[in-house]
């Protein structure tokens, strides 16, 4: 069962934190997509259809509703200004694996954020929350992104054909996985400056 919201951040590194998800984070999130809107959309289907505030408090609502057993998401903070989104998405309880989803800001880019709430959020994964399998899915040709999953340990499966509808068009996924016992096997070596989006 998913346990409720806490009050208590959880603390990345210095300057960086992860919050539950709340409806209060729509209008600040609204504006992040808003003014970032031309470098987001490059990558990210549901930008074109995030076209008010409250569409944004539409999405929060759906995936913080008690009754949502497969998404747990987290706003990033970076000195204290919202950068972005990371989250659990698809959690199987059952099969003891989970994806995880995220996009970030331009201008919090190339500052390390990304990799280092992805590398929380994976410990919290295996250690608190007993999953088995990771799986993060990238579109092809988006380097910066698909350097997150690859510098975190990550093996590349294969191309899922046609697994996502951008600007009109179909285009393929890069699907990256990661086992509990590669993560304690072998600790990640990122470069912190990268950063990336998805």
């Amino acid at each position: 069962m998913r346990s409720a919201p806490t009050a208590q951040p959880l603390i990345v590194a210095p300057g960086i934190t992860l919050h539950e998800a709340q409806v209060s984070d729509a209008s600040a999130l609204y504006q992040l997509i808003d003014s970032g809107r031309p470098y987001l959309r490059e990558w990210l289907p549901f930008i074109d259809f995030s076209q008010s505030a409250t569409d944004t408090e539409l999405y929060l609502r759906s995936v913080t509703t008690p009754g949502n057993l497969q998404d747990q998401v987290y706003t990033i903070r970076f000195q204290n200004r919202v950068a972005g989104i990371i989250g659990y998405k698809t959690i199987d309880r059952l099969n003891s694996k989970l994806e995880i989803g995220y996009w970030l800001g331009e201008e919090f880019q190339r500052k390390g954020i990304m990799i280092r709430c992805c590398a929380a959020l994976i410990t919290q994964a295996f250690e608190q929350l007993s999953m088995n399998r990771i799986q993060i899915k990238v579109g092809v040709g988006n380097s910066k992104s698909s350097r997150i999953p690859q510098q975190l340990g990550f093996k590349l499966e294969g191309i899922e054909r046609d697994g996502e509808w951008l600007q009109g068009r179909f285009i393929d996924l890069e699907v990256y996985s990661l086992l509990k016992r590669e993560w304690s096997e072998s600790p990640p070596n990122f470069d912190p400056g990268e950063s990336g989006r998805s």
